[in-house]
């Protein structure tokens, strides 16, 4: 049984979820910032790997600063909104593309040869000119309204339809849970019949993208220097697995404590380790699985 500074000590480099790990709905996860503090002092390095694509990097880490972890800077945020932007800069160089979320959301998408339009834009006239979907977030659109659009947008034209954050739901309150905008494209997904390309945890790619841009700044950092810590067994411990990566997952988001030896029979997906949070002053229900 180990504490999760002991834990640490094992690793070099330590990949973070953003939400239910660093901070829930009430916040900052309390403590969560001597985690920083000490990871700092010891010389080790960490990432913030979020499928929130909602808003850019820089406005995430203004998040955090105003909520006290001042901490992480852009440069530590990998976010599944940069797979979508790299995949339309590479294969979708011009035309409209359309897309549910914020403005702030919006910022994945902008390229010098693209207009990009909110889905409440669409309509007739320009349907014919649209080359993409995107889905970013679940809000900033008006949803009755928007997901009519987004599906006959997809039954009218064949075009990529791509979603940022593939996450299914997301915690509200301690026993509730919000629909997400993956949840969004798998509806969407089953009356279409089409198929969105998805880019976020548990996909490797974002993973490797950390690991690429992790590799430049330290050529000589290795797998297993790395632990990947999580509270969502099929986003964060799945894709950390499936990448060759020692996982910790954290009961402070999706998964409550009394669930979590069900959850993890009946998905299969065991992380390396189990802790009660990624607080390192918290020694409860602390166990390798």
């Amino acid at each position: 049984m180990k504490d999760f500074k002991s834990l640490l000590a094992d690793y070099k480099v330590i990949f973070f979820d953003s939400y239910g790990v660093i901070r829930n709905y009430n916040g900052l996860i309390p403590g969560i910032r001597q985690t920083f503090e000490w990871l700092q002092a010891e010389g080790k390095s960490y990432y913030v790997i979020t499928n929130d694509a909602s808003r850019s990097p820089e406005l995430l880490v203004e998040s955090l600063h105003r909520s006290g972890l001042d901490l992480i800077q852009p440069d530590q945020i990998i976010s599944s909104g940069m797979l979508a932007k790299e995949f339309l800069d590479n294969k979708v160089k011009t035309g409209v593309v359309a897309y549910l979320g914020t403005e702030n959301s919006a910022h994945y998408i902008e390229h010098p040869g693209l207009e990009i339009i909110p889905i409440q834009q669409v309509n007739e006239k320009n349907m014919d000119s649209i080359t993409a979907l995107v889905l970013l977030d679940d809000e900033g659109f008006e949803w009755l309204d928007g997901l009519n659009k987004a599906v006959n947008l997809l039954r009218w034209r064949t075009i990529p339809a791509i979603v940022a954050n593939p996450d299914g739901a997301y915690p509200i309150s301690k026993q509730k849970v919000g629909i997400a905008i993956g949840g969004i494209s798998w509806m969407i997904e089953k009356i279409t019949g089409k198929k969105f390309i998805r880019f976020g945890k548990p996909d490797s790619q974002i993973f490797m993208f950390a690991w690429d841009q992790l590799r430049s700044r330290h050529p000589d950092i290795s797998k297993k220097d790395i632990l990947m810590v999580g509270d969502t067994l099929h986003t964060d411990i799945l894709g950390g697995n499936k990448f060759g990566l020692d996982t910790a997952l954290v009961l402070t988001g999706n998964i409550l404590q009394e669930d979590v030896d069900t959850r993890i029979a009946s998905s299969g997906i065991v992380p390396t380790y189990i802790c009660h949070s990624a607080v390192i002053d918290n020694q409860l229900n602390i166990y390798n699985k």
